[in-house]
């Protein structure tokens, strides 16, 4: 790539506040690009996943659950994760106010933000871990109904299913839907891991060779950086991603997601990532073992 050329980028990632703090800088072109142009392509994280199977993005915002069909095509980039550390997606049902005693969720209907969601995967796992041996149930014996993101609530309120599986910032709004949280799969995974749970990561499509993967890579970097240098301002753009949550609970939900793990996905990271997909692979859920390569 020489200086005067310029390479276009299309980069996928939710409309979410973390993923437009992430990408302030390149949406903005507040740092040097590299000779990159990037195009931003905004879609829920579901559709990305289906469209990184179709390797139609350069760059793309996936699932850590839907890389396991992806490594052929994509490698990881170091930056951009987003890590929940004793915290993720949550289950959550109509408020009651009581707590149950124990959660059971054989052959009750869940509100499902994507197949190939992390959430949905961290869902299954915690089934097959709390599953009786004595039982023989097996670990899918709850009923998922895949819905839209924004939907979940909706279908939970209205009686379409007994809970919803919640991504992005209804994991910090619930209670204003008259919803109560029971189950914290971050919480329960790092009980049960004592590592964080990566949830979803920034990829690159192999095919645009290393030098290119690699500069890319580093703008993206510099990315996140600024907009941590440059807090304010990034908030305030990625403010209007929030679907009309304050600003207070849009720098919370940021905090969660966008943080040293995402300036780089570190040690611990890696080594969640790994054991995330080893145990879904030794679970039959994914169907062969996955090879992590980071850039």
């Amino acid at each position: 790539m020489t200086k005067t050329s310029t390479k276009l980028i299309r980069v996928g990632h939710s409309p979410d506040a973390d993923d437009a703090f992430m990408f302030y800088a390149l949406a903005k072109k507040k740092i040097p690009m590299r000779g990159f142009e990037v195009e931003h392509v905004i879609e829920d994280i579901e559709s990305l996943n289906q469209r990184a199977l179709r390797g139609e993005l350069e760059v793309t915002a996936v699932s850590c659950h839907a890389y396991a069909y992806l490594m052929d095509r994509y490698a990881v980039m170091r930056s951009g994760a987003s890590v929940g550390d004793q915290y993720g997606p949550i289950l959550v049902r109509r408020a009651l106010g009581t707590s149950p005693s124990r959660l059971v969720l054989k052959n009750k209907r869940i509100a499902i933000p994507g197949e190939l969601t992390t959430a949905y995967l961290a869902l299954r796992l915690y089934s097959k871990a709390t599953t009786s041996p004595e039982s023989q149930v097996p670990s899918s014996d709850f009923q998922p109904v895949f819905v839209p993101f924004d939907r979940v609530f909706n279908a939970v309120k209205s009686g379409e299913t007994d809970y919803g599986l919640v991504i992005h910032e209804g994991q910090i709004t619930f209670a204003e839907h008259s919803l109560e949280k029971v189950l914290d799969l971050g919480a329960w995974w790092h009980e049960k891991t004592k590592q964080p749970l990566p949830l979803g990561v920034d990829i690159i499509r192999r095919d645009l060779g290393q030098d290119v993967m690699r500069s890319f890579s580093g703008l993206f970097k510099e990315s996140i950086e600024y907009a941590l240098s440059h807090r304010q301002e990034a908030l305030e753009y990625a403010l209007q991603f929030g679907r009309g949550i304050s600003g207070a609970l849009n720098d919370r939900f940021v905090a969660m997601y966008v943080n040293d793990r995402t300036v780089d996905i570190g040690k611990d990271g890696e080594a969640g990532f790994r054991r995330l997909l080893d145990e879904a692979y030794q679970a039959g859920i994914i169907p062969k073992k996955v090879n992590l390569e980071f850039i």
